[in-house]
């Protein structure tokens, strides 16, 4: 696979998890479950000031994204992080840091030779 395939797949792959991330209520969810996981759709809407519908949708979105996954717990739905997803966020964003690294790198070598 040649170098601009690869990166267009990591491209494809990262879209939909930065789309995701990209809501501050999504954020605070995964936040939330970070810390607390799992939590019912009730438990994620207390103390937000979002509706239970509205918390619904965007758990939907960050599903679709592959961020959370959700299980039956008795009569509720639970919902935790799903890790694999974000390592490819933060493959995709290691991978970024390292191109800047390299960038100041030889700007640094760049600006000490001349």
């Amino acid at each position: 696979m040649s170098r601009r395939s690869s990166t267009a797949l990591r491209d494809r792959e990262a879209v939909p998890v930065f789309a995701a991330l990209a809501d501050p209520t999504r954020l605070g969810l995964l936040r939330r479950l970070s810390a607390d996981a799992p939590l019912s759709i009730t438990r994620l809407s207390a103390g937000t000031g979002v509706t239970r519908q509205a918390i619904t949708r965007h758990l939907q979105a960050l599903g679709a994204a592959g961020l959370v996954r959700d299980r039956r717990r008795g009569r509720e739905r639970v919902f935790d992080l799903d890790l694999k997803r974000l390592e490819v966020a933060k493959r995709y964003l290691d991978h970024i840091s390292a191109q800047w690294d390299g960038a100041v790198d030889r700007l640094r070598a760049f600006v000490e030779n001349t």
